[in-house]
This record gives structure tokens, C-alpha cells and sequence, in this order.
């Protein structure tokens, strides 16, 4: 493993939410992130999964600080410097790192202005980070252009003009312009057809490689995730449950959880058969979670233990971790099982 770029220690959310039955009562806290922590290693790529409503997507938010977390620390080593705390900088400090963090968006139609030209959506993080002349502007933005794909000739256009594809490559291209170390990819390719899917991906991992850049790439499409990820976490109810080497995995999942979200991946052999686990019951409610482990009321392993205790991340080897009292002793079934 390289040296970590990022350590997210201890991150919590809460949100607060109104009861809808009386009008006057005071708003209740309900914790969407519950004590999240992980290192992210330089140039890889780390992916986030699991069930809508799980805390993924507001993880990626917290740590580029789309919305601010209630507690805890996201820790930056920026490169030949001392390390910070990226959520406790303000005014000039914030900006002389903001532009190492970047984002990509899920949805590459609502995110981008569509009253300003692919030219000033592009240019515009150069414009709040740096002071550049035209000419010095023009070739930033033509280079990332050709490097992303797009027709420089039709930079001044406006984003109606393009299909979902085009409009997420011009999406990426707004990230890369500032040169950042660390995006976060939010279901970045989810609102895409399969073949546009395909050239975004390798589109990512070919500007990985050349611009060496890291990457949390959250997703629910565990196909994706597999192709892409050098390490997954996985998160249910606003906790990472599992953490792993992406074949360690897929082949060896150490959590009920994760076993039963790789069921859902296609075969690619369509002889090689396999029963998809359906866990029975509702996703619990993040408002009242259940006691011990909360993956317990959908768990066929479950016991009174797991009803009871709550199981800690613990270590299984040296890259792969699991939230789950009986980790070491069940043998759950990964994607590359025969049945």
C-alpha cells in the first residue's frame, strides 16, 4: 500500500427531523453517519456500496464538505506538507486546499448550469483558485477538454446541447481542471446508458493512471465496483460493516450484509446458476435502529449474541475488516461460488 492521502476518524452526521403529527414538537436527531472511519491510500481507488438511505452518498458529501458533519475529523496530507483537518479549515486556509478535493455529481443534467456556456462551466474552479491571463485560461481549458474527450470546438455550446455522456465528461473535466489529488465519484455513471457506462469508466481509470489521481467512487452497481475498485467499503445504516481488497471480497465476504448484496451480481456464465439472498423485512429505520447489530432483523446467522452486542470493525487479516461477532466462523458465499 502507498502512504494514506486521507484518514476520515470518527465521522458522525446527524439530521434533524420534525415530527409530522404535531406541529410544535421539537425537531428529533437522527444520526446518518454513526463513527465512520477509514485511510484512503494515494492513487487508488476506493469504492462505497450499499442499500439506498445507507449513508453513502452523504459520506462523499461530508468529506468534500457539501454539507458539514456533526463531529469528527477528515485528515489531509497534502503533498510535501503537513497534514490538516480538511473540516476544520476556514477562509484562505480552506481555499488553498479546497481545490485538492473535488466531486463529481450523479446526475450530469441537474448539475451543470444550464445558462452557462461548457467554456465557464469548465473554467470556472480556475477562476476561484487562480489568477491566470486568457491565453493561460484558453489552454488549461482546451487540454482538459482533449484529455476528457470532448470536441474542443464546441466549448461555447451550452449543456442542453449534449447527450448524458457528453455532459458527464464535461462534469469531469470541471473536476480535473484545478488538478485535484482526491475526487469523489457520487454514483457517477448510476443515470447512464450501459455503453456510455463503459467509456466513463475507462475514461476514470485512464486519467487515474495518467494524472494519478484518487478516487472514493461511491455506488450501488456492484458489477461497476468490482472493475474499478482497488479496496470496498461497505456501509449499511450509516456504518462501514465490511472493508476489503476488492477480490478479497467478492470471494470471501466476511458479513451476512455483503453476502447478500453479491448475490444480486449477474453471472457471467448464464449455465453457473445461483440462488439471490432475499433478505426478508424492512431496512431499519435510522430514527430507531435496532439493538445490537442492526443488521440483525434481516440476518439468517443471527444469534442472541447479535441481538444483545453490537460487534466492532475487527480486523480478519491485514486488508480486510468486518463488523460481525461470527466473521472468522461463517462461510458465506461470494460472487465466484458454484452452486
Amino acid at each position: 500500500m502507498s502512504k494514506p492521502i486521507l484518514k476520515v476518524n470518527h465521522l458522525n452526521k446527524d439530521f434533524q427531523v420534525k415530527s409530522k403529527n404535531k406541529l410544535f414538537s421539537k425537531p428529533s436527531s437522527i444520526r446518518v453517519l454513526n463513527n465512520v472511519s477509514f485511510e484512503l491510500f494515494e492513487g487508488e481507488t476506493l469504492s462505497i456500496v450499499g442499500e439506498s438511505g445507507c449513508g453513502k452518498t452523504t459520506l462523499g458529501r461530508c468529506i468534500v464538505r457539501g454539507m458539514d458533519a456533526t463531529s469528527g475529523q477528515v485528515i489531509y496530507h497534502p503533498e510535501g506538507e503537513e497534514q490538516v483537518d480538511f473540516l476544520g479549515l476556514r477562509g484562505k486556509e480552506f481555499k488553498k486546499y479546497r481545490k485538492d478535493i473535488q466531486m463529481i455529481f450523479q446526475d450530469p443534467f441537474s448539475s451543470l448550469s444550464p445558462r452557462m456556456s461548457v467554456y465557464d462551466i469548465i473554467s470556472e474552479p480556475l477562476l476561484a483558485n487562480f489568477k491566470l491571463t486568457k491565453s493561460e485560461l484558453d489552454d488549461k481549458v482546451t487540454l482538459i477538454a482533449e484529455k476528457t474527450g470532448l470536441n474542443v470546438s464546441y466549448l461555447k455550446r451550452y449543456p442542453h446541447a449534449f447527450s448524458g455522456g457528453q455532459r458527464q465528461r464535461i462534469a469531469i473535466a470541471r473536476s480535473l481542471i484545478s488538478e485535484p489529488r482526491l475526487i469523489v465519484c457520487d454514483e457517477a455513471v448510476s443515470a447512464l446508458d450501459v455503453s456510455i457506462k463503459a467509456q466513463i469508466i475507462n475514461l476514470l481509470k485512464d486519467l487515474q493512471e495518467q494524472l494519478q489521481i484518487t478516487y472514493i467512487f461511491i455506488s450501488h452497481d456492484l458489477s461497476i465496483v468490482q472493475n474499478i475498485s482497488d479496496r470496498v467499503a461497505v456501509m449499511h445504516l450509516g456504518k462501514i460493516v465490511e472493508l476489503a481488497l476488492v477480490d478479497s471480497l467478492f470471494d470471501h465476504p466476511k458479513h451476512p450484509y455483503t453476502e447478500a448484496l453479491l448475490s444480486a451480481v449477474p453471472e457471467p456464465d448464464p449455465n453457473n446458476k445461483k440462488d439471490r439472498i432475499i433478505l426478508e423485512g424492512e431496512v431499519p429505520n435510522p430514527a430507531n435502529p435496532p439493538s445490537g447489530c442492526h443488521f440483525h432483523p434481516r440476518c439468517m446467522y443471527k444469534t442472541d449474541k447479535c441481538i444483545q452486542q453490537e460487534p466492532e470493525l475487527q480486523a480478519i487479516d491485514e486488508y480486510h475488516f468486518a463488523a460481525c461477532h461470527y466473521a472468522n466462523k461463517l462461510n458465506l458465499r461470494g460472487v465466484t461460488h458454484e452452486s
